[in-house]
């Protein structure tokens, strides 16, 4: 039987930086500073310099991250926020948690990300309620942002990218993270850049929304111990920050690891039944994902299963038909439907393209039975 291909390494990513991230490990325990200390600020310093200047905060996890990023550009309880349903279920579990109402709108058919018309339609339905909008740079591609910056601004809403799976994507030559008011960004281990525990952090442009999160992620403090407004415990350990800037180095590296693959996947799988990944003009993907489809998912699934190859399904139900966040009365075929054809390959750093031939070889011949 040939080795097990996962979806996901993260054992294997740190193995590649292993000698360098023990060493990291190490500084910290004897440096005798663990939380909020040089290196979250050091790190905090570079995330903020490879999106080409601004201000990074971190923070304790993707999630919160994306809660704080929405309360730091003024949403409030009540308030409408947009974004899309074929995302994971953290992205409206932030929206909720904040207090504020999760608006579901349709994706494109192909890139399988939000759809501007779409957006157009619900903003202008909405009149005014929609306070914020927040795009999911899904699978590692960057949304249509000009079209979903120009809306918003027009029916006067703050953008807050879910950059989640888009470290280091770009559109136009400009990264993921820095076309809206802020981003929020995921450091769980199997993310393109990905720590060994929890993590995460906002981008943005505005140091005055960097200066919120600040007091949000230590409730409200900016003198030890006095709150000048509510917040929360929501920091990025010292642990975490040192591994991240370890990783950090590699992002752009492994980034084109990814698409070497990608491209050999998009080679091989041209001419089988399966919907390939559309990637639009002036796009460059980082590959967190790549995500096929077909209306035989679950056959597929288990005939590469069989074989040692595992995929992931990204996301198997559309957040408006969960239970935790049901609209019964919405219909969004696009989404559905998407939801129900997705399956996503191996690729990540640690695969050879040997690998990514054997899984080609077992799409050939499953679409020949």
């Amino acid at each position: 039987m040939s080795k097990p291909l996962l979806t996901a390494d993260p054992h294997a990513g740190f193995l590649a930086h292993a000698d360098e991230i023990r060493a990291a490990v190490d500084r910290v325990l004897a440096g005798g500073r663990y939380i909020l200390g040089p290196e979250v600020e050091t790190f905090e310093r570079e995330f903020a310099s490879y999106h080409g200047g601004g201000h990074a905060v971190g923070v304790a996890n993707g999630t919160e991250a994306l809660e704080l990023a929405l309360q730091a550009v003024g949403v409030k309880a009540g308030d409408a926020v947009v974004t899309v349903a074929n995302s994971a279920s953290a992205t409206a579990a932030a929206i909720q948690q904040i207090g504020a109402q999760p608006v579901f709108v349709e994706i494109e058919a192909d890139t399988m990300l939000m759809s501007p018309a779409a957006l157009e339609r619900v903003l202008a339905a909405q009149k005014g309620k929609v306070k914020a909008v927040v795009p999911v740079q899904l699978y590692g591609l960057p949304a249509a942002m000009p079209a979903i910056l120009e809306l918003a601004r027009r029916h006067g809403a703050k953008v807050v990218e879910d950059c989640a799976q888009a470290h280091g994507a770009t559109l136009d030559g400009r990264k993921a993270g820095t076309w809206g008011d802020a981003a929020a960004y995921s450091f769980y281990p199997t993310k393109n850049l990905g720590a060994l525990g929890d993590g995460g952090a906002v981008f943005t442009r505005d140091a005055a929304v960097a200066e919120q999160l600040r007091l949000l992620r230590l409730y409200g403090w900016r003198q030890r111990y006095v709150s000048e407004i509510p917040g929360r415990n929501s920091r990025l350990d010292e642990l975490q920050a040192a591994i991240l800037r370890v990783k950090l180095k590699y992002l752009d590296a492994e980034n084109a690891t990814r698409r070497t693959l990608a491209e050999r996947y998009l080679k091989i799988l041209a001419g089988t039944p399966l919907q390939l990944p559309v990637i639009p003009p002036g796009t460059e993907p980082v590959w967190h994902q790549f995500a096929v489809r077909t209306p035989r998912r679950d056959a597929l699934q288990a005939h590469l299963a069989a074989q040692e190859i595992h995929c992931g399904v990204l996301y198997p139900m559309p957040i408006h038909r969960q239970p935790a966040y049901a609209v019964p009365a919405l219909s969004l075929p696009v989404t559905e439907r998407a939801c129900a054809e997705v399956l996503c390959l191996p690729v990540h750093p640690a695969l050879a393209t040997g690998d990514i031939d054997r899984v080609g070889e077992e799409i050939l011949r499953w679409s020949r039975s």
